[in-house]
């Protein structure tokens, strides 16, 4: 299925490339791995502030990173053109912004590879990461990176 359909069919409009807020660049592509860098999730054009644990639950922080993952896809369109000439999903690094006594950065981080699986299908389903993490610039609840392959 062409990942457009899919994900007007999910409702979804993708954002433009965010501009970096720091001195770095949204994306670096060698050879046929596309790096983009991380994203902090955003809410209502602002980042989302939270922890898990203290002020977020899981189900919060799952909604926040599929949020995430839909900049990400924004940024993966502005890089590529298509996103069509995406061969794969290749690995995911979340970082949720968490309490010490809480252990479900795995479970925030589904709402976000959920989300490439349903779009991307089989090219979708990755290798990840998900750390918990004291802090987040800006105070923001998650941050995700991703490498993707390109066809």
């Amino acid at each position: 299925m062409n990942v457009y359909d899919k994900l007007n069919e999910l409702g979804i409009t993708l954002p433009p490339v965010a501009t970096p807020a720091a001195a770095y660049v949204p994306y670096v592509q060698t050879g046929k791995l596309l790096m983009l860098s991380g994203h902090i999730a955003r809410k209502d054009g602002k980042p989302w502030v939270g922890q898990l644990g203290l002020n977020m639950n899981t189900a919060e922080g799952q909604l926040a990173a599929r949020a995430v993952a839909i900049d990400l896809l924004g940024t993966l369109h502005g890089a590529t053109g298509d996103l069509n000439k995406i061969q794969r999903i290749v690995k995911l690094m979340s970082l949720v912004n968490s309490t010490g006594d809480f252990t479900e950065q795995h479970l925030v981080t589904n709402g976000a590879s959920e989300l490439l699986g349903q779009v991307f299908g089989e090219r979708g389903v990755h290798a990840r990461s998900a750390f918990g993490v004291a802090q987040i610039p800006l105070g923001a609840c998650v941050e995700i990176e991703l490498i993707a392959e390109l066809a």
